[in-house]
């Protein structure tokens, strides 16, 4: 990356920027993007809070729902070998600006994948941000090579972090413009979506979504972390999960540059004690039984939703967040199993239901015709196992106990035809 810019290959991410002149000095030029950003969000943020109620849900195919961010680099064959035996669809792979001579070897990756839908997230760098007829060129090349091959493109990440190379919002959009210029005119095939904006900080998404700039998404990408609160239940200046979603969704519905679709790109818990992988401090991390527990509600929270299109998992090998420990081969977590019973139940899933009473939660939904209930409650409680239940744990396990102990861990509940 360009100088002050380093990369992080242990937390895959970039370091801190800790020049805070060369930070000031930059933000200074981007300042009126930055008032922008401010008042534009003082308008939209209100207007779109009032008229989340009334936004209706879509029917979220629940087969392309499912995706899992994948290192093409890191232990390749392995990888392949291990979402066979998950069995998921969607994969989402990540390619640097700075690192175009890997753009074979991606391709490669993803030929080995025929049968999954790819998303390709293009990661920024300085130099790209800066020289844009680079930027152009490189991604020309990049479109050139894998057309017909990705089925989404995300263009540009975590917009709103300094570290990542944007300074503001404009900026971005001038970046992001180079590749929606290149769709217009040379391939009309493709899909691109932005802005990548991290977090709960919907005032940078109001600014994407909301200007003159003349460019279109596809569909609106989000990094949707809550990590930081712990549980994806639990609240941030009022709002949890589930309200987090219908508003970013409904901002999206509002918005004349994006198609009505959200694809949250990035989310994850860091594991406890796997410094210096981790990318946040030990005050974020997770145990491994707490990362499986929210890995599933996370997901069963975003698909009861019916407003997510796409989610993708970070990632599939990764010693500090993912579902693979490869420190010392390859190390399933416990969270690889809940993954892959996830999947079994419902990649081919119709959302019905999702109840929710003081902390306690049933998500109800069809599999051929049969009632499945996912059940799990922010306080121990026990629950009677009848005649008519056929209950598994998150990991698959079957579960013949007369009573059941509701908790953090969700359970699956198959309901019997009751004659």
């Amino acid at each position: 990356m360009t100088e002050p810019y380093r990369w992080d290959d242990y937390s895959d991410q970039p370091y801190q920027l800790h020049d805070k002149e060369y930070k000031r000095k930059m933000r200074s030029h981007e300042l009126l993007s930055l008032i922008k950003t401010f008042c534009i969000a003082l308008i939209m943020l209100p207007i779109s809070l009032i008229i989340m109620p009334f936004v209706r849900r879509k029917t979220i195919d629940s087969k392309s729902f499912f995706s899992i961010g994948v290192d093409f680099e890191r232990e390749p064959k392995r990888s392949i070998e291990l979402l066979n035996e998950l069995g998921v669809e969607r994969i989402l792979l990540r390619l640097k600006l700075w690192e175009m001579e890997k753009l074979e070897s991606l391709k490669a990756f993803i030929l080995a994948n025929p049968q999954r839908k790819i998303i390709l997230k293009i990661i920024q760098d300085r130099g790209h941000i800066q020289d844009l007829e680079l930027c152009k060129k490189d991604m020309q090349t990049i479109f050139s090579s894998l057309e017909n091959l990705v089925d989404i493109y995300e263009i540009g990440t975590t917009i709103n972090r300094a570290k990542w190379g944007f300074f503001s919002v404009d900026q971005y959009l001038r970046f992001y413009q180079v590749a929606y210029e290149l769709q217009q005119n040379e391939f009309p095939n493709i899909k691109l979506i932005g802005s990548g904006v991290i977090d709960f900080e919907y005032h940078f998404t109001t600014h994407t979504l909301f200007n003159l700039h003349k460019y279109r998404f596809d569909g609106t990408s989000a990094l949707l972390y809550v990590d930081r609160r712990g549980a994806p239940e639990n609240l941030q200046m009022g709002f949890d999960l589930s309200d987090k979603i219908a508003w970013l969704s409904t901002m999206v519905w509002l918005s004349p540059k994006s198609a009505h679709a959200l694809h949250i790109t990035e989310t994850n818990w860091p594991l406890s004690h796997t410094k210096p992988y981790a990318p946040t401090s030990e005050h974020e991390c997770v145990s491994e039984e707490l990362y499986a527990d929210f890995m599933l509600r996370y997901h069963l929270l975003a698909f009861a939703s019916q407003q997510v299109d796409t989610l993708s998992w970070h990632q599939l090998i990764a010693p500090g967040y993912g579902l693979i420990d490869n420190r010392d081969g390859i190390l399933k977590r416990k969270a690889f199993a809940t993954y892959k019973f996830m999947l079994q139940n419902l990649k081919e899933a119709q959302f019905l239901r999702l109840d929710i009473i003081r902390g306690y939660y049933i998500l109800q939904c069809l599999i051929d015709n049969k009632l499945l209930q996912i059940h799990w409650s922010l306080k121990e409680t026990t629950l009677q196992n009848e005649d008519f239940f056929t209950v598994y744990s998150q990991e698959g396990t079957l579960i013949k106990d007369k009573t059941l102990n509701i908790g953090s861990s969700p359970l699956y509940i198959h309901i019997k035809d009751a004659v």
